[in-house]
This record gives C-alpha cells, sequence and structure tokens, in this order.
C-alpha cells in the first residue's frame, strides 16, 4: 500500500529519519566544519576543475599513500626516527612585537615567518595573513594530532590588524578553527578556494567577509589583487572526505610588488604557467617540508620546491625564496632540519637566495636577508642522501677539514 504524502511535496522519509540525520549532524565535531550545499555546491559542480563528482588535480596526483603501510609505520615509530624528528633543544623563535610590525617596511614589502605555512606580509601599505595556524595542535582534537614544536612568535590578538587572510586548502594545518575564530572577530576580510567559504561560515565568519575563488578568479582588496592559481594536492576534515572543497596557491599582485604562496603541492608544470601569468615575483613562499617517497605526488621536496621557484621566476634565480611548510609540526618520516638544509644546498646550487629567518623573524627582502641556518645547533647528525658530487674546479685539496666541511654539516 503507497504511503500518504503529506501536503507540499513527495515524501523525503520518515520523521524518525529526519531525527537521526539531524541528531548525527549535531554530534560531529566543529573542527570537522561544514559540507558545502545549495548555491555553493552548485558553483562548485559548474567548476571547470570538478568532474566525476570531486575537484580534480592539473595533474594526475596520488593522494594515498603510496607502498606498504606495515613499512611505513616500522619507519614512522622506530625510536632513533622519531628522535631525529624533532629539535634537539628549544628553537630561538623572535620575539615579534606590534612596535616590530607597527613601523611601515622601507621598501614596501616585508614578510614574517610565524611558522609552518604561516606568514604574514605586508605589501604595498596592506597586511595579508596565509594560513594562520596559532593552535597548539594540527588536529580535530585538542588531545591528540601533531603538537608544535614552538611557541607561536606573537600572541594573535597582538599581531595588529589584517586586511585579508587568505587560505590555501581547508587541511588541519593550514585551516585551524580555534585561529579563525579568533579572526572573525575583527573585521578581516578571507580569500578562499571555492568551498571552503562553508567550514568558515560553520565557524561565524559571515558571508558578506567571504572571497572564495575557483582557480585563475581574482578578487580585489584595497590596492591588492588576490588571485587563487592552481596546485597539486588535495583536501578533507572529515571521516567523510567528499573531495567538495578546492586547494589553491596564490598570487597577490601590489602596485609595486608581487608575492606568491604556494600552499600544499607537488611539483608539476603549471608553476611555469603561473610565473608567465603573474611573474616575476619579489618574493615566493614555497612548501618545501613534509615530504616522503609514500606520497610523491602531494607535497615537494627541498629541490622540487626551489625548481618551483625558478619556474616561477621565467627559469632564472630571482627575488627571494621562504622555505615554508617545515620547522614546526612533526608531519612526516624525514629529519627535522633536513627541510632547512636540503633546501640551502639546493638554492647554493641553483645561485638563487633563500632566506633563513627564526619563526617570528621579520625581513625585507629587498633588505639584508636572513641566511643563517639557525637549525644546525639544534640538529642530530645529518646524512645527506640529496647530495651530488660537485665537479672539480682546479686541483683537488685534501685537507680533511675541508672534505669535512663539504660533505657534511
Amino acid at each position: 500500500m503507497e504511503r500518504p504524502r503529506p501536503p507540499g511535496g513527495p515524501v523525503t522519509g520518515t520523521g524518525s529519519d529526519h531525527s537521526l540525520r539531524a541528531t548525527l549532524r549535531g554530534l560531529r565535531p566543529e573542527a570537522f566544519g561544514a559540507d558545502p550545499k545549495g548555491e555553493r555546491l552548485a558553483r562548485i559542480r559548474r567548476s571547470p576543475n570538478f568532474a566525476d563528482g570531486v575537484f580534480q588535480n592539473p595533474v594526475a596526483a596520488r593522494t594515498r599513500p603510496a607502498g606498504s603501510t606495515v613499512e611505513f609505520a616500522k619507519i614512522y615509530f622506530q625510536k632513533e626516527a622519531r628522535a631525529r624528528r624533532a629539535p634537539t633543544g628549544a628553537i630561538p623563535v623572535h620575539a615579534t612585537t606590534l612596535a616590530d610590525l607597527a613601523k611601515p617596511p622601507v621598501s614596501g614589502l616585508r614578510i614574517t615567518w610565524m611558522g609552518h605555512s604561516s606568514v604574514l606580509t605586508e605589501i604595498d601599505g596592506h597586511r595579508v595573513l596565509f594560513d594562520p595556524v596559532w593552535g597548539d595542535r594540527c588536529s580535530p582534537f585538542a588531545f591528540a594530532g601533531p603538537k608544535r614544536l614552538h611557541p607561536v612568535p606573537v600572541p594573535l590578538a597582538e599581531l595588529g590588524p589584517v586586511d585579508v587572510v587568505v587560505i590555501s586548502h581547508d587541511h588541519y594545518d593550514h585551516l585551524d578553527l580555534p585561529t579563525i575564530k579568533v579572526l572573525a572577530s575583527t573585521d578581516t576580510l578571507f580569500a578562499v578556494p571555492l568551498g571552503v567559504g562553508a567550514h568558515l561560515e560553520r565557524w561565524g565568519v559571515p558571508a558578506s567577509r567571504l572571497r572564495e575563488l575557483d582557480w585563475n578568479e581574482s578578487t580585489d582588496v584595497g590596492g591588492l589583487r588576490l588571485t587563487a592559481t592552481p596546485a597539486r594536492h588535495f583536501c578533507g576534515r572529515g571521516l567523510r572526505n567528499t573531495q567538495h572543497t578546492l586547494w589553491a596557491s596564490w598570487v597577490v599582485t601590489g602596485p609595486e610588488h608581487r608575492v606568491y604562496h604556494s600552499g600544499d603541492t607537488g611539483y608539476f608544470p603549471g608553476f611555469a604557467e603561473i610565473g608567465a601569468a603573474h611573474g616575476p615575483f619579489d618574493a615566493t613562499m614555497i612548501q618545501i617540508g613534509a615530504y616522503s617517497e609514500y606520497w610523491p605526488d602531494i607535497h615537494m621536496t627541498p629541490a622540487e620546491g626551489v625548481q618551483a621557484h625558478l619556474d616561477l621566476q621565467g627559469g632564472r634565480s630571482h627575488g627571494v625564496l621562504l622555505p615554508i611548510h617545515w620547522g614546526t609540526f612533526n608531519l612526516a618520516p624525514h629529519a627535522w632540519a633536513e627541510p632547512g638544509e636540503w633546501t640551502s644546498d639546493a638554492g647554493q646550487e641553483s645561485g638563487q637566495v633563500i632566506a633563513a629567518p627564526r619563526p617570528g623573524q621579520p625581513f625585507e627582502p629587498a633588505g639584508t636577508v636572513p641566511v643563517v641556518p639557525w637549525w644546525r645547533p639544534l640538529t642530530r647528525p645529518l646524512a645527506h642522501p640529496w647530495r651530488r658530487p660537485r665537479p672539480v674546479q682546479g686541483p683537488v685539496e685534501t685537507r680533511g677539514s675541508d672534505l669535512d666541511l663539504a660533505g657534511d654539516r
């Protein structure tokens, strides 16, 4: 016998079904965010980068770890390996003060790495905050998950006004619920990839303060133009990853300066295309940490990161590269300081200036760039599997100290 239809439309389920779904939604941790729906979901489905029910990468990428899970676990949890993934002492954080940041940059461009991928960029009279993570853990839970290895250089409340917060994607080490909730109480705007706005609205950011972009779309904030550009990565926060939020790198263009933030990405030919369309850049902020042979498509090695910078600059050494996505959280099997050391080597080989600020240390790319490897006193002996024999120039000297310096640091 057919179930009687209630007034106003067809049967959509029993009251108990609806109640169960509502109850399950209510049990979903707030940190999981929200799934896109309504016009936001319709816009996602119209995106040229959305096909077969998910967002697609510009180049095919495996987003799940390759190889044996058992072998990876052995490597990751082995006692000696775990020790290498942490500094041997306190990381020397620069005590950034509001006074440090209150003076306008002499050149018009100043960059302050706050750790991991969080960067305050002061550009042509505006303040842009990339991927701010001030929480203790990059996790949906306060009691578990990767914990930060150094304190934040400056409390968020003392950072001063921010014109726009830029989010690269919705993973926990880039989109942090406690941080967003604090920023939601200010009047800052948020520039985010398509779909990510659903999370922010759930956490109290009004839709009027969101600029939600697909790849190659732009928005103007004051005198700046922000453009979401392609990246090779993936997304997701909850147990059910629907791949309905986009990931992006970002270009910020002002009247006098241009900067690029990679977010998380594997290496792909699109860097040259982004550089041709938007570069060259005064500074790039490039992911060079949390790489592994188990996920080679979605994170770059330091050598790939330096090459990405060169691609963005039209194939030549230009501007300053700030390494990001390392030093703050333990997210991969490599040694804690290996990304810094390898990036330094790759920069020397290519003639590219690599900035090496302590977390919280402001610098101007047109001024004195910090290059001293501050991490070395805190590092256990490092193997250098990336090192290639360098061509011999003239007679070979065999003094032991020279060989030691060339072979290890």
